[in-house]
């Protein structure tokens, strides 16, 4: 378990629910180190880490070499935040950004974090169109600051926070009659989209959606973004995820794993009139900054990033693994009722379970739904840590779906592990009374401590 003594602290002085909710789930561990796609708890043993911190992790926990760069890059003792000078790594870095996206895409701005980039590409839009409109999708999730958060349309993640941006509307991912009814109002800045949807629930883009999206967007003045947060970094086998498509955005969001999970960094990548349109005098080239975006530290280690994915063809590496784990995943799961589709590209999966007809089973299952929507996936997610010593989570806006994202330099015996267990976790959800039981006695719980 957690240290006690830095449990009670965390609890005391930053999040009291988060420590309740991991002891609800009993995954309130302390990990004494953490390497490839292994975290090794205090209390011994390993758990196989397949949700890569939400897509951080690509190239594995605390690579040897990113931690080397970063390293040298200490002990030079150079200028690491100055504010007033040129950052000349942040050149190297966004030339090199630049070259892998293609396309038009020419200037970079560094940021900290995914949600800052998403601010970037409101403000970065408004500037070169003169609209203030944004145009977003059902499902998405952009961020939780208050700009990402008005191109959210699960109000879960608003209730309590004022208003959000106006002139933002959602239209359904995939459709595109939706949105070149409202594109062709003209009152929109740009159309901010995820290529595929992960907290969505893995939703990939059908048939020429993201061109089409593309060729609309240029027809009626509106910029085409792309958020590749999650995406990015060859999780899906390209660079981008949005190259696997052909679709050659106006602005793309990074961040998440560029820099390996060592040090927070983020980018937002545009073309060079996006860029003039706001830099467009002496006078505003502080118009726009983030303290901690261009650091030494960080541009480090996402150029040590870079090299590993490419050095070690970890894009390669995760089409040819995802899309035979993606199979075998299938095979295995096919007799289950309560199996209905595995869905993904490159080491971007999710399981997507549904509703059993059988009424041993759907009995407890609509039961557990009425309590809390999340509640079977959560069960899952429990049971996959506690008995197959497995980290994964199910999808922030789609609470039937196991996201399965494993670092990119999973093994193939890693894989095969997970297939294992997740057949004989279904098998037991299906033939056994202890998944059921599991679950009533975490809702017993929850309902003692008053966590629900």
């Amino acid at each position: 378990m957690a240290q006690k003594g830095g449990a009670e602290r965390y609890a005391k002085y930053v999040n009291p629910q988060w420590v309740r909710l991991l002891d609800l789930l009993g995954m309130n561990v302390r990990y004494e180190r953490c390497i490839g796609a292994e975290l090794f708890p205090s209390t011994g043993g390993r758990i196989l880490d397949f949700l890569s911190g939400f897509c951080v992790y690509n190239v594995g926990h605390n690579h040897p070499a990113i931690i080397a760069a970063l390293k040298d890059e200490l002990d030079k003792n150079g200028p690491l935040m100055l504010q007033s000078h040129v950052p000349e790594l942040a050149g190297l870095v966004a030339e090199r950004l630049c070259g892998l996206a293609g396309g038009s895409l020419a200037r970079v701005f560094f940021t900290s974090s995914g949600s800052e980039g998403v601010e970037t590409a409101i403000k970065f839009s408004r500037a070169y169109t003169k609209r203030n409109a944004i145009l977003y999708c059902d499902g998405a999730f952009h961020g939780l600051t208050c700009g990402a958060l008005s191109l959210m349309g699960d109000p879960f993640w608003k209730e309590g926070f004022g208003p959000m941006l106006q002139d933002t509307e959602a239209i359904p991912f995939n459709d595109l009659e939706a949105l070149e009814k409202k594109l062709s109002s003209k009152k929109y800045a740009s159309f901010i989209v995820e290529p595929i949807q992960s907290e969505g629930g893995i939703k990939l883009p059908e048939g020429d959606y993201l061109r089409e999206a593309q060729r609309l967007c240029r027809r009626h003045g509106t910029l085409f973004v792309l958020d590749e947060v999650q995406t990015g970094m060859y999780r899906t086998g390209s660079f981008l995820a949005g190259q696997h498509y052909g679709a050659e955005p106006d602005m793309v969001i990074l961040a998440k794993a560029m820099s390996g999970g060592l040090v927070p960094v983020g980018a937002v990548l545009m073309t060079q009139g996006i860029c003039d349109s706001v830099y467009s005098s002496l006078k505003r080239a502080i118009i726009h900054a983030s303290t901690f975006g261009e650091n030494a530290l960080a541009m480090r280690v996402v150029l040590a990033t870079l090299d590993v994915l490419e050095g070690e063809r970890l894009g390669e590496k995760s089409v040819t693994l995802g899309n035979a784990l993606r199979q075998r995943i299938g095979e295995v799961l096919a007799p289950y009722e309560m199996f209905k589709e595995v869905r993904g590209l490159g080491m971007l999966s999710g399981i997507e379970w549904q509703s059993p007809k059988r009424l041993t089973l759907k009995v407890p299952f609509e039961l557990f739904k009425r309590i809390h929507p999340g509640m079977f996936g959560q069960i899952l997610v429990m049971h996959l840590f506690h008995e197959k010593e497995i980290l994964t989570q199910i999808c922030g806006n789609h609470f039937m779906m196991l996201k399965v994202a494993p670092p990119l330099i999973a093994t193939p015996e890693q894989l095969d592990y997970f297939v294992r267990s997740i057949a004989e976790t279904a098998e037991m959800i299906h033939t056994s009374g202890r998944f059921w039981a599991d679950a009533i006695e975490m809702m017993g719980h929850a309902v003692t401590t008053g966590s629900i």
